[in-house]
């Protein structure tokens, strides 16, 4: 495979925070382009083989993946596992003890929102997810749009949602080392998730990507949905600095909140080794129709 590809490795499905299924997910990467495909679900693998056999349906290439929130000097990060076994136990299990934490963070989340005079925002973000366990901030986005007190998710997460606002209750993640040795252990490769989002300092940061590959992480986005063109170039030198690959997604969640479809990201910069080029063995590869027939 070479850099000239349209991968599309991170979005999230109904399984965690977005709002279409794998299978529709699968049809819109096709009707857009995208030839390599992952999900990437917060915390979450149980749409995997979902997605991949949807991804087959419509002729896509595919990696299995996720995406690991951890936490690293005091602010929540986000590691993209792709490539991985689906049904590798420890992977499983790391994942299901980071989740645990969301039910009773929601509550709070709630309880800060009563007291501002937003009141039943928890079993009103309970409607768009179902399971406690995945609840997280964007569903409260949504009630909150739902319910007239934004006008977007966007001014939810400005006005309410992010740090010393009244709905924000920060929670303890995995570190940075389980989520890589899940990953790795499981077979696939770390990818640190949009970089730029962190607002770290110079030492912070250098200290994440540092870490990250002491650990066995291998790969940055570089290309994603929240980067502007300048942060396209910052992180692909950061890449060739660290020795990383570089990956591509749109972070896509909603055709009605994602400011950038799947596929519709501008090619990777030049001189840089994509992720996929690690993962080539590990690629579930769509049938030819020969195979099909």
């Amino acid at each position: 495979m070479t850099q000239i590809l349209n991968a599309d490795l991170h979005c999230h499905s109904v399984v965690s925070d977005g709002t279409l299924t794998p299978e529709a997910l699968a049809e819109r990467a096709k009707a857009n382009g995208v030839e390599l495909w992952a999900l990437t679900d917060h915390d979450e693998i149980s749409g995997q083989h979902r997605a991949m056999a949807a991804a087959h349906a419509n002729g896509l290439h595919y990696l299995c993946g996720t995406e690991i929130s951890i936490t690293f000097a005091s602010a929540t990060v986000h590691i993209v596992g792709l490539g991985f076994d689906p049904d590798n136990e420890q992977l499983r299990q790391g994942l299901h003890n980071t989740r645990g934490g969301r039910g009773q963070r929601a509550m709070d989340m709630s309880d800060g929102l009563a007291k501002v005079g937003i009141h039943g925002a928890y079993d009103g973000a309970l409607k768009y997810v179902g399971n406690p366990e995945l609840i997280s901030r964007t569903h409260f986005a949504r009630f909150l749009v739902e319910s007239g007190v934004c006008k977007d998710t966007n001014e939810v997460f400005r006005k309410y949602l992010t740090d010393n606002k009244p709905g924000f209750v920060p929670h303890r993640w995995a570190t940075l080392r389980d989520a890589v040795h899940w990953i790795t252990e499981a077979g696939g490769e770390a990818v640190i998730a949009h970089p730029a989002r962190y607002k770290f300092t110079a030492n912070e940061e250098y200290a994440l990507f540092s870490e990250f590959k002491a650990h066995g992480g291998r790969a940055v986005e570089v290309v994603t949905g929240s980067h502007t063109p300048p942060e396209y170039v910052k992180y692909a030198d950061m890449a060739r600095e660290f020795g990383l690959a570089a990956s591509r997604g749109s972070d896509f969640h909603s055709p009605d909140e994602s400011h950038t479809d799947l596929g519709t990201l501008p090619w990777l910069p030049g001189g840089l080794t994509p992720v996929w080029e690690l993962l080539d063995h590990r690629i579930h590869r769509a049938p030819t129709p020969s195979a099909v027939g």
